[in-house]
């Protein structure tokens, strides 16, 4: 019997918030069901309606898989201690990866890389991850690996619930949370 063997796929959601936390997934597949993530419609979050994130996100929730939420104070905290954020998100990638392989093996790791020099972002992550699989990091790779999608779109709905929780015990929409939003923006004046 052949063996479905597994590959992961790294994101996030809500990278450099002001309010809410950024959330990092890894996400683990076997191969053999890529096809089928494809067929599922899972794509970048980006590109999906929030119902149909919600949808995907049921079905992917019953998969392997790790998420870490980084509020806004410790993001800050850590850019205070002069650690970069690609640096903070390259640490906790590393350590999802050791926590995701008590779960399950895997040979390939796929990482949407937020650095415009990937393979710098991989050498990171490879300080922090104690495994062997393979680390490959692409700009855009939550467009192009149907398992990144499937992370992106565990860390969008899952951030979104958080922001959406905010909200109500602040009572007031402060917008996404991010600081370019002007809703954000006069929220937090």
């Amino acid at each position: 019997k052949k063996i479905n063997k597994k590959v992961v796929g790294i994101d996030e959601s809500g990278r450099g918030p002001v309010i809410g936390p950024m959330v990092i997934c890894a996400y683990a597949c076997g191969e053999d069901n890529l096809q089928e993530l494809k067929n599922d419609g899972v794509k970048d979050s980006k590109l999906i309606s929030p119902s149909g994130r919600s949808k995907l996100y049921e079905k992917l929730k019953t998969g392997v898989y790790v998420v870490r939420h980084l509020t806004a104070v410790e993001i800050t905290a850590a850019m205070e201690k002069k650690i970069s954020l690609n640096e903070l998100e390259a640490q906790i990638c590393g350590e999802l990866l050791n926590e995701l392989e008590q779960k399950t093996s895997f040979a390939q790791v796929y990482i949407d890389s937020p650095d415009s020099i990937p393979a710098k972002y991989a050498a990171r992550i490879r300080k922090y991850y104690r495994g062997k699989a393979e680390l490959i990091a692409e700009n855009k790779a939550d467009v192009t690996y149907p398992v990144v999608s499937a992370a992106s779109i565990v860390a969008k709905v899952e951030r979104d619930a958080e922001i959406e929780n905010i909200k109500k015990v602040v009572g007031e929409d402060f917008g996404s949370g991010y600081p370019a939003d002007p809703k954000t923006q006069g929220f937090m004046q």
